[in-house]
């Protein structure tokens, strides 16, 4: 899951996501427990959610493994910079590093780790050690959000798989294949792109009737919601939340994405 090739067409394929959504999310639970000043966007991607934070004044450090989803994030703040000035210390700082093992310079107010990153993380012990992570970088009465694909979705992925898409300038076939022991979800995707099909940051803008192949193939695991809550209150936060998609209502059995808000 290195993304590659696959991070400079990401935003064309993740176009559809409910950015605006999980933005929402975050300010009506900073309205609840308070504003933050700094923010670390844990699996920060190509800055999809940094950006705008960033854009409306939080200092934000964005926090992604792969090399080339922050050479297209940073492409795209220096492009959303020129076009909106961020104000006051707003802005981003990019950071390659693991959300299990990331080290600021100081604590933040707010760690955020959205769009399901923490479902790539395959073992138990690995989801614990990032809990420990977060809490460490956490001001004292600091906030955590994050959210997870439930079982309950993964489950779906698998009964309702292939999907498919088929557009002038990008396709795919999208299979999924569960081990239900592991509640472990694999996902590959055969993607065909047309060379000038990637969005903000590409580094293959020129006009072509090129298509590129694209074989990708991503692993996630889904979590107990209660075995979540128990890891993040041994972390040692001492407020644990779960809310169910977007929504500030209590998990179902039928909840797709779950929302994490913890304490410090």
């Amino acid at each position: 899951m290195a993304y590659d090739l696959f991070a400079y067409h990401y935003d064309r394929l993740m176009e559809d996501m409910p950015y605006e959504e999980w933005l929402g999310f975050l300010s009506q639970c900073w309205d609840k427990h308070g504003q933050p000043r700094s923010i670390a966007d844990l699996g920060c991607g190509t800055g999809s959610i940094a950006i705008p934070l960033a854009q409306q004044g939080y200092e934000v450090y964005g926090i992604d493994l792969s090399e080339d989803m922050l050479a297209v994030a940073q492409n795209k703040s220096l492009d959303a910079e020129q076009s909106l000035p961020f104000p006051g210390a707003g802005g981003v700082t990019w950071l390659q590093q693991d959300l299990r093992d990331w080290q600021l310079m100081r604590p933040v107010d707010a760690v955020i780790s959205l769009c399901d990153c923490f479902n790539y993380l395959l073992e138990e012990d690995d989801v614990s050690q990032a809990f420990v992570q977060a809490y460490s970088g956490l001001k004292d009465e600091g906030v955590f959000v994050f959210d997870v694909h439930t079982p309950f979705q993964l489950k779906a992925y698998a009964q309702e798989q292939p999907f498919f898409l088929n557009e002038d300038d990008i396709a795919y076939i999208w299979t999924s294949e569960l081990d239900l022991a592991r509640c472990e979800i694999e996902h590959a995707l055969t993607i065909f792109a047309k060379d000038n099909a990637a969005g903000a940051g590409s580094i293959d803008a020129v006009e072509s009737n090129r298509f590129s192949r694209i074989d990708e193939y991503h692993v996630q695991r889904a979590y107990p919601l209660d075995w979540l809550k128990e890891q993040l209150l041994a972390a040692g936060f001492r407020e644990v939340d779960c809310y169910a998609d977007f929504l500030w209502k209590p998990v179902t059995e039928t909840t797709q994405r779950a929302f994490f808000v913890a304490r410090k």
